[in-house]
């Protein structure tokens, strides 16, 4: 078998077992959700690249594109992080099978490569270069730069898989992009404008003189080779590793946490939850994000004139608090399901570590608060403003994200990051998760445009402390619909191992 019957045939498998993975039906609404953001990302890039198109014929500027690939290029690489996860999950099946597991690295590595996300930019570039052809660029000209603008998306692609790879193992690996992107901007934050005006004359007249030429195709074209044959590499020492456990364990002092003694069951679960945090990789990389980012973006608004719109500081102030609860609660119980049996033995021990991790998310938000507090000292979030969205956090939103508990019935691996199951939201967690995002912030500009700023945020604060406060009665509530609910939930959390 060569090596395309064998991309083929893996292509072939990956498909089978997305089919008869037992969240298909689920999946295919997430899907068709993901395709149809790509759509409007399709339809805008599509407008920006005419606009493009036309501002370089009409300026008779064909390689006015290559000015702006940095910024697309950071965007496509931050974009990827919320989009595409790492394929070597998918090679574990192989390990054991006589087929070269370097030939398996490989059709998996090319399969990303095809992947549709590299192809959106296509919407943006085909405009352009149409446009640039019909200006007088000739014919192999247009091809050519359409191939180079490509490649770069693709040299782009394997750099953000190395760089996601590498976090994965460790949050220490962030500081390898931040340092890059950080190189770039750094210049205009510590050079006068005179110097800045300099630096800028320099790097376009490079542009103009190489951005299209030999020269850049064969430094990108080495670049792809050079990243590809890494990222080979790193995969594959990777996953043989974690299928191994070859994991270093070091012997360290274990807090009891006896001060939690004092409240009963709910105080061993609030235990159970800050240990999860802290000895699983996959929380606890969560946790130490969240935290980063939210540190960044609030130094940011509150020393800065970013994010200065009303929409923004609103956005801004509502993410630092529901951060924890998107990206954790909305596949609330899936990491239960790996000893959802257990749980079942005491009645009423799951609606006990609801509340647990219902009280434990609460305390969570004491650091983002404190975080937000900067901006308030600053003058750019008022107080009001900020006590408002965390209870609507604490309150309605929570109340919408534990509704999880009843759908979600696919199990969650805990610590295997590469080559654990596909974890794909399904239709309810994708809409939950957007409604959260941006639901109270629609609500405060509708409140605004019947009252003023002040009386919509005291009336957020209001419903959000009611929410609050009767938390045990919609919680139970919850615990009811998903008791309707446990043997089609327990099926799917055992089948999903």
């Amino acid at each position: 078998m060569n090596k395309l019957q064998l991309f083929f045939l893996l292509r072939k498998n990956t498909k089978l077992s997305e089919r008869r993975n037992v969240m298909f039906e689920s999946n295919r609404y997430g899907k068709l959700f993901g395709y149809i953001i790509l759509a409007i990302f399709g339809i805008e890039f599509i407008a920006l690249g005419t606009f493009f198109g036309w501002l370089a014929a009409k300026e008779y500027i064909p390689y006015m594109i290559f000015f702006i690939m940095p910024f697309l290029l950071i965007f496509d690489f931050g974009g990827r992080f919320a989009t595409q996860q790492t394929p070597m999950m998918l090679v574990k099946p192989y390990l054991l099978t006589p087929i070269s597991k370097y030939s398996a690295i490989d059709c998996f590595l090319v399969n990303q490569l095809l992947d549709l996300g590299n192809l959106v930019w296509m919407t943006l570039f085909l405009p352009y270069v149409f446009i640039v052809w019909c200006g007088g660029l000739t014919g192999w000209q247009a091809l050519a730069m359409l191939f180079m603008l490509h490649l770069m998306v693709l040299v782009n692609s394997q750099w953000y898989l190395f760089v996601r790879t590498l976090v994965n193992q460790s949050i220490f690996w962030w500081a390898l992009p931040i340092v890059f992107y950080g190189s770039l901007v750094l210049p205009f934050f510590v050079l006068s404008d005179k110097q800045i005006d300099q630096l800028l004359d320099f790097v376009f007249d490079g542009l103009d003189t190489y951005a299209f030429s030999w020269w850049s195709f064969l430094l990108f074209a080495v670049l792809f080779v050079i990243l590809f044959a890494i990222n080979r590499r790193l995969q594959m020492q990777l996953v043989y590793s974690e299928i191994s456990k070859n994991e270093k364990t070091t012997l360290r002092s274990v807090s009891e946490f006896q001060s939690l003694n004092r409240f009963g069951q709910i105080g061993e679960y609030l235990k159970f939850e800050i240990k999860s945090t802290m000895r699983n990789k996959a929380i606890r990389s969560r946790f130490i994000q969240g935290v980063c980012f939210i540190t960044f973006f609030s130094l940011m608004i509150a020393f800065t004139s970013v994010y200065n719109s009303s929409f923004e500081r609103n956005f801004w102030c509502l993410y630092a608090f529901i951060f924890f609860g998107s990206v954790n609660l909305t596949k609330v119980m899936c990491p239960e399901g790996n000893y959802i049996d257990l749980l079942m033995v005491h009645e009423e021990n799951i609606l006990t570590l609801l509340r647990a991790k219902y009280y434990y998310y609460c305390a969570v938000l004491v650091l983002p608060f404190i975080f937000t507090l900067v901006p308030v000292f600053t003058g750019k979030f008022s107080l009001i403003m900020v006590l408002a969205y965390l209870f609507t956090v604490t309150g309605p939103v929570y109340c919408m994200l534990f509704q999880m508990a009843v759908y979600n019935k696919q199990t969650l691996p805990l610590n295997e990051k590469i080559t654990g199951k596909n974890q794909m939201e399904n239709k309810w967690q994708a809409i939950v998760s957007i409604s959260s995002m941006f639901g109270p912030v629609v609500v405060v500009f509708l409140l605004q445009a019947i009252f003023d700023e002040q009386t919509a945020y005291w009336l957020l604060f209001i419903v959000g402390v009611a929410f609050t406060l009767t938390e045990q009665y919609w919680m139970r509530h919850i615990y009811r619909r998903m008791m309707r609910r446990r043997y089609d939930n327990l099926e799917g959390f055992r089948a999903s191992r």
